[in-house]
């Protein structure tokens, strides 16, 4: 599989990297509280812009080189550990999870403004990771809003909206790792009825998550990597997990056939 190297210009620690849909931009969240923004193509990289003055906003490209402030929303008391837009289905969504041990969800109005709900102490001792559900089912006809979160107490839980509430849908809580969560990911399914999350802890172990009989959500160890696990990260179509861990290693895994799940590749930094 090949690879590039992106050239960021960088010289703090990088907590985090997304790239867009098509591939041609990388935004890198730093220490120093800034997130640059890197084109990239098939030969080389530069640099596009520089987001400062980042104590919680959302932001909105105005031109390539120019980034207005679009909003700022300020409603937890401690740090935001995790961010994550909806499916573009659910229309403009944006949940947060803070060490306050709260998750937000603020959804755009068309007027312009936001509306906000609330997951009170969904992990009290403090939210790491917040992941949206895969549309199932009817989709659009009748959506359904779900969201999985991770915390500092070493759970796994799935939410609900109903009626205008956000509930706990699974119970009991996924409860198998033995350290703070890290990171938890929920599969694209491509439309299918199936549910798969994949969470990433502390502990050195990665668990994939599937709904079973009775709407029972079941564990399996996809592998201990004796050393923590920081980011895990599905493909577009749900079918390939990769796994960034501490010791600076970044796998491939893909389920076989019998339901095991397999080494593809690992990617060389």
């Amino acid at each position: 599989m090949a690879w590039q190297k992106i050239e960021t210009g960088n010289e703090d620690v990088v907590h985090d990297v997304a790239m867009d849909y098509y591939g041609k931009r990388v935004a890198t969240a730093l220490s120093d509280l800034s997130i640059k923004i890197i084109g990239v193509s098939n030969t080389a990289s530069h640099h596009l812009a520089t987001l400062t003055g980042h104590q919680g906003p959302i932001w909105q490209e105005g031109n390539p080189n120019e980034w207005i402030q679009a909003h700022v929303f300020n409603d937890h008391n401690s740090s935001v550990n995790s961010i994550a837009w909806a499916p573009h289905e659910l229309g403009l969504c944006l949940a947060c999870g803070s060490s306050d041990g709260n998750i937000s969800v603020f959804t755009a109005r068309p007027d312009g403004g936001w509306d906000t709900s609330r997951i009170h102490q969904a992990h009290p001792l403090g939210v790491t990771s917040v992941s949206w559900g895969a549309l199932v089912g009817s989709g659009l006809l009748d959506p359904v809003y779900k969201l999985c979160s991770g915390g500092c107490d070493h759970i796994v839980k799935v939410w609900k909206l109903y009626n205008g509430n956000w509930k706990m849908d699974c119970f009991p809580a996924l409860q198998m790792h033995t350290d703070w969560i890290r990171d938890v990911a929920w599969a694209p399914n491509l439309g299918l009825q199936k549910s798969t999350i994949a969470s990433a802890s502390q502990d050195g172990k990665v668990i994939i998550w599937i709904v079973a009989k009775r709407d029972q959500w079941e564990g399996t160890v996809l592998n201990d990597f004796k050393t923590p696990v920081l980011r895990v990260s599905w493909s577009l179509t749900g079918n390939i997990l990769a796994v960034a861990d501490g010791k600076n290693s970044v796998t491939l895994w893909k389920e076989a056939v019998d339901g095991v799940w397999q080494q593809v590749t690992t990617v060389e930094p």
